[in-house]
């Protein structure tokens, strides 16, 4: 590797270092067997009820309904946050979104041995 080679991949790996990836996504909030949850923003490495850089509405899971704020979602999108597949869906049911619907994998429960 020459020289330039090198400091093209030190500048690669520290500027994207700096730059967090952002997810829009559902952070739940509720009392036992009540869920509702917050629409947020946040990165993508943190904790689901950690820290948001911006709360954009809310949903009830048992109404189906959501209230956003589709300003700050589609200014989100645009700067670069991705919404996590199921919160897609409900952002193109709620036509905040021109899309079509992702496929929602859930990861299936191990069998306990006896």
């Amino acid at each position: 590797m020459c020289l330039s080679q090198v400091a093209g991949l030190t500048f690669y790996l520290f500027f994207f270092t700096l730059i967090p990836m952002l997810v829009i996504r559902l952070s739940r909030r509720g009392k036992k067997h009540q869920p509702s949850y917050r629409i947020v923003v946040a990165e993508k490495r943190s904790k689901l009820t950690g820290e948001a850089l911006d709360d954009l509405g809310s949903y009830n899971p048992f109404s189906k309904k959501a209230t956003l704020n589709k300003e700050r979602v589609n200014y989100w999108l645009k700067v670069g946050a991705k919404a996590s597949p199921s919160l897609h869906n409900i952002l193109v049911k709620e036509k905040a979104v021109e899309a079509k619907k992702v496929i929602v994998k859930i990861k299936a429960k191990k069998e306990k041995k006896a």
